[in-house]
């Protein structure tokens, strides 16, 4: 009887002992299962840090700076990217205004590439080499305010680039784009497979492997101009010919994308303009006053124009380039010590700000010639680069470059008259624009 009791419980034991096991196997699997459903998505693929290449000199054209009309601070309104016009592929958002946001400091990511380490940077832009003594300026990323925009990626920039041509065509600022452009690319492309060759008005930067080529082609005006010459400018005597751009475009033409821009040359009061068939070089041909503004639009009616009965809409996507922001006057951000942009560090925090070197009826005048060959079904694309440059006037070179020869220590002590604060230190602000490009291009 003893035995057979004990044998019950020994048996009872065992069953309960089963069951809290199965149950422990059941609530194992359980977490794993829960585990394996909640889990992380990896983190995102960092982009590698281009390698060092050897550095190669090249002469550039000293930049040019420009009288400027001083005016009261304005504002304009900012565009936006449309539903249709979105990235679908980058932002999932219904839409994205990419030009409204901040300057904000990130110095894991960026810079994209050292200036010593492009081979095909120019001196008058390579602020670091010729002695500017902070790097702050290098490692600022634009956050637009409902997005993300995408770090820049040279192997897929060139992947859309394969077989085709993309050219730059206007001013020493859009050459500015151009070699920021060529920067970012570079450490993509074996040293073999790169090349460039300099025949002002043309510079052309070739990817043999892709069989791609990035171009720059000087116009200042876009119209035939007494400033055509590359590197021999007349500032002080401004002369076009409003009706006569076949001379400049033919070149243009069959490009598959095309970014124009004009701007730099336009801020004086009035233009010197004749006809198509004056010549500049003759002392006596008559010429007729302009103001710049009307002459600008009647520009901008002659690009249309040209495009409209020239451009293939099935192949050539084009873009322009809005206002690059100058800061020549410091008291405009309350600096009274009268340096222009020297010895600024730090972008400017107020989201208002708007300079007085920016004309908002210029952006108008572009913003209306882009609508209309918009209607007629062209693929063209204004980039509103107006007002995140605006907050950048820790950006350019100021007396930290190289024209024709460094500055002497006289110019270096009157930034006032040598601090460049139109043009742009790189790596740097244009950097950004090229971002903008691409997200563009991969639209």
């Amino acid at each position: 009887m003893g035995n057979k009791k004990f044998r019950q419980a020994i048996g009872g034991s065992c069953l309960l002992k089963c069951t809290v096991q199965s149950l422990v196997i059941v609530l194992v699997a359980l977490v794993i299962t829960i585990a394996l459903y909640s889990r992380a998505p990896p983190p995102p693929i960092q982009v590698m840090s281009p390698p060092p290449v050897v550095v190669l000199e090249l002469r550039s054209p000293p930049p040019k700076m420009t009288t400027v009309l001083k005016a009261k601070p304005v504002k304009v309104e900012v565009m936006t990217v449309s539903k249709s016009e979105r990235i679908s592929d980058l932002w999932p958002e219904s839409s994205c205004d990419l030009f409204s946001g901040k300057w904000v400091f990130d110095n894991q990511s960026y810079p994209l590439y050292k200036d010593r380490e492009c081979s095909f940077m120019f001196d008058d832009l390579a602020c670091e080499k010729y002695g500017r003594p902070d790097l702050r300026w290098q490692q600022w990323r634009w956050q637009p305010n409902d997005c993300v925009l995408p770090r820049f990626n040279g192997k897929l920039f060139l992947s859309k680039l394969r077989n085709k041509r993309l050219m730059f065509v206007g001013d020493s600022l859009n050459r500015n784009q151009w070699v920021s452009l060529m920067c970012l690319v570079e450490s993509s492309i074996p040293k073999p497979f790169k090349s460039m060759k300099l025949k002002p008005p043309m510079y052309t930067f070739k990817a043999t492997e892709y069989n791609a080529t990035i171009e720059f082609y000087w116009a200042p005006f876009l119209v035939e101009s007494n400033n055509d010459d590359a590197s021999s400018h007349r500032l002080a005597d401004r002369i076009i010919k409003p009706k006569a751009i076949e001379k400049h475009a033919i070149v243009w033409n069959d490009v598959d994308f095309l970014v124009f821009n004009t701007y730099l040359w336009w801020r004086v009061p009035t233009l010197k303009t004749m006809v198509e068939s004056a010549s500049f070089e003759e002392p006596n041909e008559k010429f007729k006053m302009v103001k710049s503004l009307q002459s600008y639009k009647m520009v901008l009616k002659t690009w249309s124009n040209w495009i409209d009965n020239h451009i293939n809409k099935t192949k050539t996507r084009m873009f322009f380039m809005g206002i690059p922001a100058t800061h020549e006057w410091s008291i405009d951000w309350g600096n009274k010590k009268d340096k222009r942009c020297l010895d600024e560090t730090e972008p400017i925090s107020n989201t208002r700000y708007w300079g007085r070197g920016s004309d908002p009826e210029f952006l108008n005048a572009i913003g209306s010639s882009i609508s209309k060959l918009k209607r007629t079904g062209f693929n063209i694309h204004f980039i509103n680069i107006t007002q995140l440059s605006e907050y950048r006037k820790d950006g350019h070179p100021s007396i930290y470059r190289k024209l024709w020869r460094p500055l002497t220590k006289e110019q270096l002590a009157n930034p006032r008259d040598y601090a460049d604060c139109t043009h742009w230190c790189l790596p740097g602000v244009p950097d950004v624009w090229n971002e903008l490009l691409l997200a563009y291009i991969l639209r």
